[in-house]
């Protein structure tokens, strides 16, 4: 049985967004994304993997294809195969999000 522990697994960089991997199988893999204020996942797209991004702590802006909203701690989204997505730290606090994607490019 593999057993992580998120809080330990936090770690941010002040240079750009921290991905810091949590579990992953051939087909699957599940990612603790950390952006300090101002920082990014700039908007880009996997053709057949749908990824899933929990917010554990902070706000951040979401983009999924043309369309752009706020979302808070404990709210999540789906970022569809095929459509261009993104995220944006857009508070003077820390982002920390869950990050599922499927299956792993």
């Amino acid at each position: 049985m593999q057993i992580f522990d998120l809080q330990k697994s936090r770690s941010f960089s002040p240079d750009k967004l921290k991905k810091n991997n949590l579990a992953e199988t051939d087909r699957f893999f599940c990612d603790l994304y950390c952006l300090e204020p101002g920082q990014e996942q700039k908007p880009h797209l996997h053709d057949a993997s749908d990824k899933i991004y929990i917010v554990m702590e902070g706000r951040g802006s979401f983009r999924i294809g043309a369309e752009e909203r706020e979302v808070g701690r404990d709210q999540g989204v789906l970022a569809p195969a095929g459509m261009e997505h993104g995220v944006r730290n857009i508070s003077n606090e820390r982002l920390t999000l869950l990050v599922f994607m499927a299956p792993k490019p």
